[in-house]
């Protein structure tokens, strides 16, 4: 009998649910999302969550074994409470997420799923390290630059939660003018920057329209991004002593080259040569990663 997990990702823009087997492969047919965003409040929340856990379950392989569900959500958490406290969505603050994980399931099939909960960033570190760009790393981050940013580290082969669950949370490191890195490199800032300086857009998908198409400011703005998160990625390799780090997220999908940027500016930053040597990869498991990664906490 083969095992599954239901997995749930809770993001800036979207909540989305879908069944993975223990292989890592998510079932086909299961996978559903809803809009977030920084209206979203416990109750529009509450529904979202009923909607794609059931449309999830209701994809369940016959003679398959569900363990468990598996949640991962944008941070600040509050692992020990169920809790999340996520700066991009002030109305959800202190929204009881595992809680609501459990009961959506329980309601769809008639008896309650283990649930183990965890930050989104450790999440996507283990999927990565499971079946991804850090497999065997002995030390790895695996990072989303998107709406926001976050990572997670993988040990010797452990998912390093740190003491409340919020290890690897270095959208909020401080960096160039007292900011913390996601208010400079994330989508949106990135975005708000540029037009500060003139340009006309509005998304990052017209920031890298315009990018490739050589307008200096939306380049200017994914450099300024890049460079951010490879100075951040200097300190992080410094401290952990980091073997390889995965980048994922929409926003790092801005050029081609971005991946390349941020290394430049790693090893241009590190001071020692064992941080200096730390490699910047892109993810292997592209938007499906943080679901691989939140089943991951059961199947794992």
């Amino acid at each position: 009998m083969t095992r599954h997990a239901l997995a749930v990702d809770v993001g800036g823009t979207k909540l989305e649910a879908a069944l993975v087997s223990e292989s890592g492969a998510l079932v086909a047919g299961s996978r559903m999302r809803r809009a977030t965003g920084r209206d979203a409040d416990p109750a529009a929340l509450d529904a979202a969550i009923r909607d794609v856990v059931a449309h999830a379950l209701a994809a369940l392989p016959a003679g398959a074994e569900l363990v468990g569900a598996g949640v991962g959500s944008a941070g600040p958490i509050d692992r020990a409470g169920g809790a999340i406290n996520p700066y991009n969505m002030p109305k959800a603050m202190g929204y009881p997420l595992a809680a609501a994980v459990r009961d959506a399931a329980a309601s769809a099939l008639g008896r309650e799923l283990p649930t183990v909960f965890g930050h989104d960033g450790g999440a996507l570190a283990l999927a990565e390290s499971w079946l991804g760009a850090t497999v065997g790393a002995a030390a790895s981050l695996s990072i989303v630059v998107s709406t926001g940013v976050g990572g997670g580290f993988v040990l010797d082969g452990h998912y390093a939660s740190g003491a409340t669950g919020n290890a690897g949370h270095l959208g909020h490191m401080r960096r160039e003018g007292g900011l913390p890195l996601e208010e400079i490199a994330s989508g949106p800032a990135s975005v708000a920057w540029a037009q500060q300086h003139g340009w006309p857009g509005r998304t990052g998908e017209d920031l890298a329209r315009d990018a490739a198409a050589g307008v200096t400011v939306a380049r200017q703005a994914i450099e300024r991004s890049a460079r951010a998160v490879g100075e951040a990625l200097a300190d992080a390799a410094t401290l952990i002593d980091l073997d390889i780090v995965a980048i994922g997220g929409g926003f790092s999908r801005v050029s081609d080259d971005y991946i390349e940027l941020v290394q430049r500016a790693l090893t241009a930053s590190a001071v020692h040569e064992y941080s200096q040597r730390t490699r910047v990869v892109r993810s292997q498991l592209g938007d499906e990663g943080p679901l691989i990664g939140a089943a991951a906490f059961i199947l794992r």
